[in-house]
């Protein structure tokens, strides 16, 4: 089991979430809706110096649906090459 976590520039969740269903992959996951910070892509406050704001999908699934939404996340990138996107992946060692 996979834990895949995305987190993204709000400006692109839609799109990101419309490949998503394309594919058929990432039905259950949880979203923290507004999450503040600075990364390679820069400040995301959400205030009036930094108005910007990203987004975090949090999904578990199999190795396969990791390589699905791997793939997704390379095509949404290729369109907003400038916005926010980043995927990190880990093993599940132990499931309680």
């Amino acid at each position: 089991m996979k834990r895949v976590e995305i987190i993204g520039n709000k400006s692109i969740e839609a799109d990101l979430f419309d490949i998503f269903n394309k594919m058929n992959i990432v039905k259950y996951y949880t979203k923290i809706p507004s999450v503040h910070g600075i990364g390679s892509s820069g400040p995301r406050f959400g205030d009036a110096v930094w108005p910007e704001e990203n987004f975090i999908l949090i999904v578990y699934c199999d190795e396969n649906e990791a390589k699905k939404i791997m793939k997704a996340i390379k095509e949404v990138k290729s369109y907003f090459k400038d916005e926010g996107l980043k995927l990190f992946e880990s093993e599940l060692v132990c499931q309680v």
